[in-house]
C-alpha cells in the first residue's frame, strides 16, 4: 500500500484531518485531464460549426438572392432561345399520356419531320428560371390535389405536366381514372393527384360533355357554376383557363335548361365573358380555403390562323411554319386585349378585396411568337379528309392546340416556379 506511506496530518478547527497526498494529486490530475478534454471537444465543435456555417451560408445567400430575383422578375417578358442541350424536358414518344389521352398533341407520331420546335427554351429578360425538377414538383404535391379546369387547351397543359412528371413516377405506382368530365392521375408514392376537369366556359353550358360537345347553338348559364365546382372545390391548387369558346356566338340562358319560361339573351362577347368571370370569382370568394388553396388563371392561348398577319398570303396559316415569329412586337388579331383586361381585373379584385391568393400566368405574348409549334396537319383526324382538303392542307391545319413536347411545357414551368419559390 504505497499510497499510505505518505500520510499527512492537517488540523482544521483544532481537529486533525488525515489524507494521502499522492491520492489527492492523482485526483487533481484526473480532474485537470477531464477539463482539458472537455475544452478540446468544445473547441472542435465550435470550429466544426463555424466551418459548416461558412459552407452553408453561401448556399443560403444564393437561395435568398434567387428568391429576391424571382420575386422581382417578369417571367413573361423575354425571348425564345434555341437550346438542343436541355430541351425538350421529356421524350414525347415515351410519354404514354400523349398518345393514350390526346392524339392531337403527338405530332411526331403523326409524321412531323421538322423537329426544331422541340428545342426552344423561354428566357426571361430579368432572370433565369430555376431548372424544372420533376421530383421536387411531386414532393410539393405530396398529399395534395392539383386540378386543371377549362377547355382543350388546358387539357393540353395538363398532359404536358403529366409528361414532365411521368419519368419520376414508377409505372406500378400510378393510376389513371376517368369519371365523366374528370380525368385523374394518381401518383401513389406521393399520394398526389393531378386532375383535368372539362368545363370550357367554366360556368354551366350545353357544351359540358367532355366527349360530345360539338353543338351548333351554344348556350350557357352565365350565373351558374356549382354543377362544375363540386368536382374541384377540395383542390389544393387550381389552374383555370377559358377563352376560345367565348369568341364563338353564345346565347345566355336566364333560368334552367329544363325551365319552360327561361329567357334567352345575346349580350355580346365581352359582357358575357365579364359575367362569367364574375360568377367564377364569386364562387372562389365564398368557397376557397385562403390558407390552403393556390389559384392560377392561364391567359389566352393564341391561335395562328391568319398568315397574312406575318407576311404570308391571305388564307394561309401555321401550316408549313418551321420557325418562331421574328417580330418581337407581334400580337395576333385573334387575341383580345379586352378579354385580357377583364381577367386581370378579376384577379386583382380576388387578391385585394377577397384575400384569395390568385395569380395570372400571362402566357399570351410569349406564345404568340410560336407560330410553328402547333400540330398543323400532324394529328389525328376524326373525320375522313375530303379530296379538296387534301389538295389544300392549310384548310385542315390545327393552329390552336400545341405539339408536345412544346409550348405548354413553359406554362407549367411557370407554375412550378410559383409553387416552389413564390
Amino acid at each position: 500500500m504505497a499510497y499510505f506511506n505518505k500520510l499527512k496530518t492537517v488540523k482544521m478547527n483544532g481537529r486533525p484531518l488525515l489524507f494521502w497526498s499522492s491520492w489527492n494529486n492523482k485526483v487533481m490530475g484526473i480532474q485537470l485531464t477531464i477539463q482539458l478534454l472537455v475544452a478540446l471537444i468544445t473547441a472542435v465543435l465550435v470550429i466544426t460549426t463555424l466551418s459548416l456555417s461558412r459552407a452553408i451560408r453561401p448556399k443560403e445567400i444564393g437561395e435568398k438572392i434567387q428568391l429576391n430575383s424571382l420575386s422581382r422578375c417578369n417571367f413573361f417578358s423575354g425571348k425564345w432561345v434555341f437550346d438542343n442541350q436541355s430541351r425538350p424536358l421529356y421524350n414525347g414518344s415515351n410519354c404514354s399520356f400523349i398518345s393514350f389521352l390526346d392524339d392531337g398533341m403527338a405530332c411526331q407520331n403523326y409524321g412531323r419531320k421538322d423537329l426544331d420546335y422541340l428545342y426552344w427554351k423561354w428566357q426571361p429578360h430579368d432572370c433565369d428560371l430555376p431548372r424544372f425538377n420533376a421530383t421536387a414538383m411531386l414532393e410539393k404535391l405530396r398529399n395534395k390535389r392539383l386540378v386543371y379546369v377549362g377547355d382543350s387547351l388546358n387539357r393540353n397543359q395538363w398532359v404536358s405536366l403529366v409528361c414532365m412528371l411521368e419519368s419520376s413516377i414508377h409505372t406500378h405506382l400510378k393510376q389513371v381514372h376517368f369519371n365523366g368530365s374528370l380525368v385523374t392521375l394518381k401518383a401513389i408514392e406521393y399520394n398526389a393527384t393531378i386532375d383535368f376537369y372539362w368545363a370550357p366556359l367554366l360556368v354551366e353550358s350545353n357544351c359540358d360533355d367532355a366527349w360530345h360537345h360539338r353543338v351548333k347553338d351554344r348556350v350557357l348559364r352565365v350565373d351558374s357554376i356549382e354543377k362544375h365546382a363540386r368536382f374541384w372545390e377540395d383542390a389544393d391548387v387550381l389552374v383555370f383557363n377559358s377563352y376560345l369558346w367565348w369568341r364563338l356566338d353564345l346565347t345566355v340562358l336566364w333560368g334552367s335548361f329544363e325551365s319552360a319560361d327561361a329567357k334567352y339573351e345575346q349580350l355580346g362577347m365581352l359582357r358575357t365573358y365579364e359575367l362569367g368571370l364574375q360568377t367564377w370569382a364569386d364562387w372562389l370568394d365564398t368557397h376557397v380555403n385562403r390558407t390552403k388553396t393556390r389559384v392560377f388563371f392561364v391567359s389566352m392561348s393564341p391561335t395562328h390562323s391568319r398568315g397574312e398577319e406575318w407576311g404570308k398570303a391571305e388564307g394561309e396559316n401555321c401550316y408549313n411554319e418551321t420557325e418562331p415569329m421574328p417580330n418581337a412586337e407581334y400580337w395576333g388579331s385573334e387575341s383580345s386585349p379586352g378579354m385580357m383586361r377583364l381577367v386581370e381585373a378579376a384577379i386583382k379584385k380576388l387578391n385585394e378585396k377577397s384575400g384569395v391568393k390568385a395569380d395570372l400566368l400571362n402566357i399570351t405574348q410569349l406564345s404568340e411568337y410560336r407560330k410553328e409549334a402547333h400540330p398543323s396537319i400532324y394529328r389525328k383526324h376524326w373525320d375522313p379528309l375530303t379530296k379538296e382538303q387534301l389538295e389544300n392542307p392549310s384548310s385542315y391545319a390545327d393552329c390552336s392546340h400545341w405539339c408536345l413536347p412544346g409550348v405548354p411545357d413553359v406554362w407549367n414551368h411557370f407554375l412550378y416556379v410559383y409553387l416552389l419559390y413564390l
